[in-house]
């Protein structure tokens, strides 16, 4: 074993290109879970970087008294206690604007499938009933006529925005504070965009502050033909609330790519012919997931090497390196 090299800790089920660049360029040492009794003492003590792919608490942060710097797989860090790590000074990264396109790509694909119901039609085709009943029956839905509203206008959210502003459909948003350089309508409140739109695509991070933040009120304000698009967390839509929605048609449609206790998805939602539901693909090319992991060994060569993260989350965008 060569002392020159920092010890990485690969914790969780990691991507193939993660372990593959993390065994040729650190020492590396792999775990299951981020758990600390699956260490010795020697082996937390060498531990300066972590490739995160699992939930990584206060706790096991604190069993790793030399680690540096988590590198985690994924825009959303929701699984990482990143406030507790900065009050460590240990640098927390994600993997941003890499997958913006893919995610942007299936969102609007993910909206097509739901509106005019592709995957039945081919569906309905494979099983021979164009030929033995004739055609497809035309879909009530259309993108035609319709407004947009996404929440969430960060890099993916505006990517979507794009996407669907060529499509000849206007576009509102709403975040926390009114973005200066779009000239997107902006609504201070959920529900109040909800009212003002038929579309809304929700594209948020997950914990504590999005959590349930789509529920009866914002659905009931997107109305009977409204559709709700769900690529950010799953966390964020309150389930119970959307089956009820969906059953009671007090909204037209849902697409969703997130659920809230994946891999579970309530049989309810896929009993209902108004739900399109995908298995959290919106990232998943080989291309852009191989940028991703790229992108956290990259970070984390950066930053045991002595020079700043590359992709800070916000809890560490401040820190000082040569203090670190």
């Amino acid at each position: 074993m060569s002392a020159s090299r920092p010890t990485v800790l690969l914790a969780g089920k990691v991507h193939p290109r993660v372990r593959q660049r993390v065994e040729a360029e650190f020492e590396a040492i792999s775990i299951d879970a981020a758990n600390a009794a699956l260490l010795d003492e020697d082996a937390r003590s060498r531990i300066r970087g972590l490739a995160a792919a699992t939930a990584i608490s206060a706790d096991f942060i604190d069993s790793l008294p030399n680690l540096e710097v988590i590198a985690n797989f994924g825009v959303g860090y929701d699984a990482v206690d990143a406030g507790h790590a900065a009050t460590r000074q240990v640098m927390v990264t994600n993997t941003p604007d890499v997958l913006s396109d893919e995610v942007a790509d299936t969102t609007v694909g993910l909206l097509l499938n739901t509106v005019r119901e592709l995957p039945k039609a081919e569906a309905y085709l494979r099983a021979g009933k164009w030929e033995s009943n004739g055609a497809y029956p035309l879909t009530s839905l259309s993108l035609r006529g319709r407004t947009v509203g996404i929440f969430g206008l960060g890099r993916i959210g505006l990517a979507i925005a794009k996407r669907l502003e060529a499509f000849g459909l206007p576009i509102h948003y709403h975040t926390r504070n009114k973005r200066a350089d779009v000239a997107y309508p902006w609504h201070a409140g959920l529900a109040d965009m909800a009212a003002a739109v038929d579309i809304l695509v929700v594209i948020v991070p997950g914990g504590a502050a999005t959590e349930k933040a789509v529920n009866s009120e914002v659905l009931d304000a997107l109305g009977p033909q409204g559709v709700l698009i769900s690529v950010g967390r799953g966390s964020t839509i309150d389930e119970p609330a959307l089956i009820a929605a969906l059953t009671d048609r007090r909204i037209a449609a849902a697409g969703l790519d997130v659920f809230a206790h994946e891999p579970h998805v309530p049989q309810a939602l896929m009993d209902l012919p108004n739900a399109c539901l995908l298995p959290h693909v919106a990232s998943a090319s080989v291309a852009t997931r191989n940028a991703m992991a790229d992108l956290v060994v990259d970070n984390l060569e950066a930053w045991l090497a002595g020079r700043p993260a590359l992709t800070p989350v916000p809890e560490c965008a401040g820190f000082d390196r040569a203090a670190s």
